[in-house]
Order: structure tokens, then C-alpha cells, then sequence
């Protein structure tokens, strides 16, 4: 059963935080138990093909688990959706939304050196495009990436080019970015901040884990963006599934698998606490 309420144990508070014209929204999740020191900062976006979805998603994603099984706090942005405004809108937004992590870290009790982005979907698909954003602009040093059977790639790929699949399929996929990516005139000339699948060089982005499902229009996208960090010296790792459908974890939250897949990544998560830093400059 699918639940858009606030889990028991959760401390939840609204910000909002100066971001370009407007004031932009925050949704900050954390243990309703204070924490005894500096915990790590997760900057979660949520999915939706960049035309849905609100920050309370956290509470049926893969995010909450980090916020009570592993006790991390959650910052996800109220986005600006894509049938407002196109790109590059919601990436400029979660990208205030990561530097005021950064610059906030003290007073909201994360860690500087463990400030980390994670989302599903097109949440998955900012978050790389957001590591690739930090990254060349030199604004936040990401310690680690989540992105969740992301949207990454504008253009089809054999996973996503005659898809029929349950709840994303060919025909959204290509409205969704469409709608997304209309302010760009020239379809072959995407950026990679806007499409990560563009993109060139994949030294130095953070560490990554994601899963995906081999039903998923996003397989073969996710597979590749892997495969790229690892060319690139990046420490990278992919969990597919058979049998998922898009966003099967949140769809099927009581199954078997979807409970696997969310335990696999609990335990990468706090490997990757172990394991991984980046301090800021």
C-alpha cells in the first residue's frame, strides 16, 4: 500500500530559502531523536518526468529509509515543474537548495564533508545532472550519488525506445521530455545538465549507487551511466532487477523484492558513510 504520510519517528519542518525570483521550498526530514553528533546530509529530489511530484514523496521513497534506518538528514526541494518552467529551472533550484546545505550544514546538523544527492526517477535524473553541475562549477563537493532508475537520456534508447510497461512507457517518456527540454532549440546540441546521458567526461563525479529494473524505459541508460563511471575511475555500482516495472519499490513497497531492493540499499548507503568524504572547498 502506498503511503504519502509522514512515518512515526520523522521530524519534519518546512524552509524557504531565496532562489533566483522566488523562494524556493524545502522539506527537511530528520530523527525525531536529536542526534549526538553530525550526521550525513542527503540532498533528496524527487521524480515525476520533471512535470510531477512534490517533496512529500520522500515519505514513499527509498529516502525515508536513510532518515530512520540510517538516521541521515533529508533535504528535498519543492522544484519548479517542468509545465511552468522548462529547463534549466529545476536544476538551477535543487542546486540553491545543495548550497544552502553546504553553507547551513552547522545549524542543520550534517556533516560538511558528507553532503550527498539522491532522488528516483527524474529526481535520479537531477541528481546527476546536478553532480555534473557542482562538479564543473566548483560550488559543492558531493561525497556520494543515489540516482534511482533515472531519466537520463532525451533520446531513445533499446529500453526505451517501444516500451509498454507499467506506469512510464514510450509515449511519456517522450512527452515528458519534450515539455522538459522546450526551450532548447537545437534537440542534438542537449547539454548534459539537461540530459545526463550527453555528457562526455565522467572524471570526477562522486561515487554512485542505484538500482534499476529490467522492465524499466530507464534500464539501459542506467546500465551506461554505470559503465561510463567506471571508464572514468569512478567507484559505481548497479543492483537490476528482473521483473521491476518503473518505480516498482514504491509501487509494491510491501513486496518481497521491493523490501530486498530497499535493504540493499541501506547497507550501500552506510557502506558508503564508512567509506566515503569530500570536504568542501
Amino acid at each position: 500500500m502506498i503511503s504519502w504520510k509522514k512515518p512515526e519517528g520523522v521530524l519534519a519542518e518546512y524552509r524557504w530559502i531565496p532562489s533566483g525570483s522566488k523562494r524556493l521550498k524545502l522539506l527537511i526530514a530528520r530523527r525525531k531523536e536529536p542526534a549526538e553528533k553530525r550526521v550525513p546530509g542527503v540532498l533528496w529530489i524527487h521524480g515525476g518526468g520533471y512535470l510531477t511530484g512534490m517533496p512529500e514523496m520522500v515519505y514513499m521513497s527509498r529516502a525515508i529509509d536513510l532518515v530512520l534506518r540510517c538516521g541521515a538528514v533529508v533535504v528535498s526541494p519543492a522544484y519548479t515543474l517542468s509545465w511552468k518552467k522548462p529547463y534549466p529551472a529545476a536544476l538551477m533550484e535543487c542546486h540553491d537548495a545543495l548550497v544552502y546545505m553546504k553553507e547551513q550544514a552547522g545549524e542543520l546538523g550534517i556533516r560538511e564533508d558528507q553532503i550527498m544527492v539522491g532522488g528516483e526517477s527524474a529526481g535520479g535524473g537531477l541528481t546527476a545532472a546536478l553532480c555534473m553541475y557542482a562538479r564543473d562549477h566548483h560550488t559543492v563537493q558531493i561525497a556520494f550519488q543515489m540516482p534511482l532508475y533515472p531519466m537520463l537520456d532525451c533520446f531513445d534508447t533499446d529500453s526505451s525506445r517501444d516500451n509498454h510497461a507499467r506506469i512510464w512507457n514510450t509515449r511519456r517518456n517522450h512527452a515528458a521530455w519534450k515539455l522538459y527540454l522546450r526551450a532548447l532549440r537545437d534537440r542534438n546540441a542537449v547539454p548534459c545538465y539537461a540530459s545526463p546521458a550527453r555528457c562526455v567526461d565522467y572524471s570526477g563525479l562522486p561515487p554512485c549507487y542505484t538500482f534499476v529494473g529490467e522492465l524499466e524505459p530507464f534500464r539501459d541508460e542506467t546500465v551506461r551511466y554505470i559503465e561510463n563511471l567506471k571508464q572514468a575511475g569512478v567507484e559505481a555500482e548497479i543492483d537490476l532487477y528482473p521483473g521491476f516495472y518503473h518505480a516498482y519499490d514504491m509501487m509494491q513497497p510491501q513486496s518481497e523484492a521491493a523490501q530486498h531492493a530497499a535493504d540493499v540499499m541501506v547497507s550501500r548507503f552506510q557502506e558508503a558513510c564508512r567509506k566515503y568524504t569530500a570536504r568542501q572547498d
